[in-house]
């Protein structure tokens, strides 16, 4: 079981953002959401198994994402239900088709986990992934440490930053997370655009090094339309270039390629420190384009609509056994 850690929100996206629309009334469309709620559902319908550890409100956007987490077949034995409301965050792409938000919300039900509900989560689970804001927002972040230090060791510490400074502008506290986690994650997935955020001018292959250096076994670096490249403790560097594909918006795209890896990892029965530092290259490069394949297809249409893993069948050159 990979248990996922963090946020579920709804996006809410405008209709329209024309100046002739000004004087209007705005059409608003919400959209389940939050990396980890993207991360838990991908997982499940590209063939893993996965438990969802995070704040699910009673309201009627709580009960929705309760309902749809359900739907998916995510396991939500250990999801704490905070007497708290939903958190909102308004998703614009700017002329590129890339993500910008604007969070609406705060003491809502996603930050209002602690570790008094840790002890929901099992002590047995294969992985836990952490990330997003509520490694930087309390009591959440600090809930989740705890769980990290609990289960190092014993299950595979996943970590994917997926900064979002609009969400918190504070810039040493996303550095600082980093490193804490540097320390204790066995696979840090990390996007060029969170490397140039947290650290302007540093070079990806300089902050891989330091990660392995700290203590990571696989550093998974995303370039977007360029690809991906990953490298392992032991010294083995692969690149696979990105999936062709029309692109209609990136709008969960890392989401589901950290999905698409954790689930290959999970079906090779490779979630242990241990068999990730000792990928061959083959199996390396068979995850990384089972998770680049799936990702394309997130692309290819509008918003945070992760595929299954029978529709990568559509993708070119896909093979999955």
């Amino acid at each position: 079981m990979i248990v996922v850690c963090g946020e579920a929100l709804f996006d809410v996206f405008a209709a329209g953002e024309g100046v002739e629309q000004q004087a209007a009334a705005i059409g608003l469309s919400a959209c389940q959401g939050g990396s980890p709620f993207n991360l838990a559902t991908g997982v499940a319908r590209l063939g893993g198994t996965a438990s969802f550890f995070g704040g699910l409100s009673r309201d009627l956007f709580g009960r929705k994402l309760h309902a749809a987490l359900a739907a998916e077949g995510v396991d939500l034995s250990a999801a704490p239900r905070p007497d708290a409301p939903t958190a909102l965050v308004m998703v614009s792409v700017d002329d590129r088709g890339v993500p910008l938000y604007t969070f609406y919300g705060s003491g809502t039900a996603d930050r209002m986990v602690t570790q008094t509900d840790l002890a929901g989560v099992p002590a047995d689970v294969d992985a836990v992934h952490v990330g997003s804001y509520c490694m930087v927002v309390e009591p959440v972040a600090s809930t989740l440490r705890a769980l990290v230090d609990r289960q190092r060791g014993r299950s595979l510490i996943v970590y994917d930053p997926n900064v979002r400074l609009t969400i918190e502008p504070d810039v040493g506290m996303w550095r600082e997370s980093v490193r804490w986690m540097q320390r204790r994650a066995d696979v840090l997935k990390v996007s060029e655009e969170d490397i140039h955020a947290l650290y302007p001018g540093m070079r990806v292959d300089t902050f891989i090094a330091e990660s392995l250096e700290a203590g990571v076994a696989l550093v998974v670096v995303t370039w977007g339309e360029r690809g991906v490249v990953a490298v392992t403790r032991s010294q083995l560097a692969v690149e696979v270039p990105a999936v062709p594909v029309t692109v209609v918006d990136t709008v969960g795209a890392g989401d589901t390629f950290q999905a698409g890896l954790l689930a290959w990892l999970q079906r090779a029965g490779k979630l242990t420190r241990q068999a990730v530092e000792g990928l061959a290259q083959d199996e390396l490069v068979e995850a990384l384009r089972f998770a680049a394949r799936a990702a394309a297809v997130t692309c290819s249409r509008r918003g945070a609509d992760l595929p299954y893993t029978s529709e990568l069948a559509d993708v070119e050159g896909f093979e999955f056994s």
